[in-house]
């Protein structure tokens, strides 16, 4: 990993997008443990307020130049970019697994979202366009044209430490946005790295300095970027409380917010699924990323007829689950991020205890030999109800809540009935309860699925959801919209000036 970190284990000094450091004082750093082994890897200097400010200044700086460019030039620069990914996605996905504690196939499979987005966003560049309309007054053309917004933040979670940031940032630049990007403080080091792969092709291309920006720190980094007036749009990935309060700074100030929060995912089994399949997507979805994922699945609704079978085939599958180092490929579940991830997910076995639930696969801390960092928990499984408080809330951590229904309208209010609406899915080979769950009165989430789980979307789709999920939408589709300001014009191309609506102004 040493071709990618400057400075790896050492103090590091995040910058511009060519290196130029703005750093006025030092206040304080991050440290970065690995939850793989609990070992110090870095020690990042987190942006004081004046280093804050200048980048910014920079930022809006190359702004006006960046947008300048040529949409397809912008992606010609963005092709470079997923190639040098492509060169160190071994490298980064290493990287990004013993960071975050995710498993390596995991690690590789972010960096190749990186590269999928980068594709995206090449084509992109050839697409951002706009309609024409018919005009009710003669010799008149409408037609409407999109433009960038200007410097976009992005504040992006631990759980998904660089692909996230990929989602936004490949998009913004091609749109002609520059960005400021605050990773978590729990994943700096693959943040720098991102930045020292992307440096050539910045430097190369003579890219204006400020156009990729990156600052590190807590909360008040994120505070900052909410309740500036010189950010066009704040681009969140976190809680459904984080967002809260990134959402109201924004609307404060009138500015745009997109955010990404929490999901509360269900996977609905009829008695008419495939559990050949069904069951090996659900398992992935409710351990993979040791259960952190946003779309992680939390809560699993199966036919009453099917319900012991079900049981009976997770607990097998549970038990040939494979916990230790995430590098390791035979290992299929890692650790979660640090010691708070593990006290939350003891406080959820200790309401699901209260709210007398029953283990149907045991949970716990695991300790001894590889598990030192204290970091690794069991992946359990609890029969619960959907009311209770444990439920309702998103728990990050592989904690899997399982429930009967006897009809499909009964499983989709139970899907419904929670307070988020990321991702869901039904497992079926009948085609009306398919098309039922997929109808308007339906799953109520951005992401419904049929017969794939609720986890691994593909990028080519707008990925979001609704409620207090926050309603934004990144990556695929028409989310490129997200980050460019609608101009509607009409020309006149006549000798007269005639109204709308028939409106006279004779004199």
């Amino acid at each position: 990993m040493d071709s990618i970190l400057p400075l790896p284990a050492q103090a590091i000094k995040p910058g511009t997008s060519t290196g130029q450091q703005f750093w006025h004082s030092i206040e304080k750093t991050l440290d970065s443990y690995s939850p793989v082994d609990g070992k110090l890897i870095a020690r990042v200097y987190t942006s004081t307020r004046h280093d804050y400010d200048r980048v910014v200044e920079t930022a809006r700086q190359a702004f006006g130049e960046w947008r300048q460019m040529p949409a397809p030039k912008r992606g010609e620069i963005i092709r470079q970019m997923g190639d040098q990914f492509r060169l160190y996605k071994a490298d980064l996905g290493k990287l990004v697994s013993y960071e975050m504690g995710k498993s390596l196939q995991e690690g590789l499979g972010e960096v190749q979202e990186i590269i999928d987005i980068c594709d995206f966003a090449v084509g992109l560049s050839r697409q951002l366009y706009g309609l024409s309309m018919h005009s009710e007054r003669p010799n008149h053309r409408m037609y409407e044209q999109w433009h960038p917004l200007g410097v976009v933040g992005i504040i992006s979670a631990f759980n998904f430490p660089v692909a996230v940031w990929s989602w936004n940032a490949m998009l913004a630049w091609v749109c002609g946005d520059v960005c400021i990007w605050k990773p978590s403080e729990k994943t700096p080091l693959t943040a720098l790295a991102c930045q020292q792969i992307i440096q050539d092709v910045l430097r190369n291309n003579d890219v204006p300095e400020g156009v990729s920006c990156l600052v590190t720190g807590g909360r008040e980094v994120g505070e900052w970027l909410a309740r500036d007036p010189r950010v066009a749009l704040v681009s969140a990935t976190g809680s459904t409380r984080m967002g809260r309060a990134v959402g109201t700074a924004v609307a404060e100030r009138m500015g745009r917010s997109l955010l990404e929060l929490g999901g509360n995912n269900a996977i609905i089994v009829s008695q008419h699924a495939d559990l050949a399949i069904a069951i090996p997507a659900i398992v992935f979805g409710a351990v993979g990323t040791a259960g952190q994922r946003c779309t992680s699945t939390r809560r699993l609704i199966v036919h009453e007829t099917i319900y012991e079978e079900v049981k009976s085939r997770l607990a097998k599958a549970y038990s040939q689950l494979r916990i230790g180092n995430p590098l390791e490929e035979i290992n299929h579940v890692g650790p979660v991020i640090d010691q708070q991830a593990v006290r939350t997910y003891q406080s959820a076995v200790d309401a699901i205890i209260q709210h007398g639930g029953r283990f149907l696969v045991e949970p716990g801390v695991l300790e001894g030999d590889g598990f030192e960092s204290g970091c690794y928990v069991q992946p359990c499984v609890a029969e619960a109800e959907n009311d209770w408080a444990i439920v309702q809330h998103e728990t990050f951590a592989p904690i899997l809540y399982i429930m009967s229904y006897q009809t499909l309208d009964e499983a989709i209010a139970m899907q419904n009935g929670v307070p988020q609406g990321l991702s869901s899915a039904i497992f079926t080979l009948n085609l009306r309860e398919a098309e039922q769950f997929l109808a308007a009165a339906g799953s109520d989430c951005g992401i419904a699925n049929v017969n794939i789980g609720t986890s691994g979307a593909e990028i080519g789709g707008a990925f979001g959801g609704e409620k207090e999920t926050g309603g934004g939408r990144e990556s695929g589709s028409d989310a490129w919209k997200a980050y460019m300001r609608r101009q509607t014009n009409t020309i006149n191309y006549g000798t007269t000036v005639p109204l709308a609506q028939g409106i006279k102004f004779d004199f």
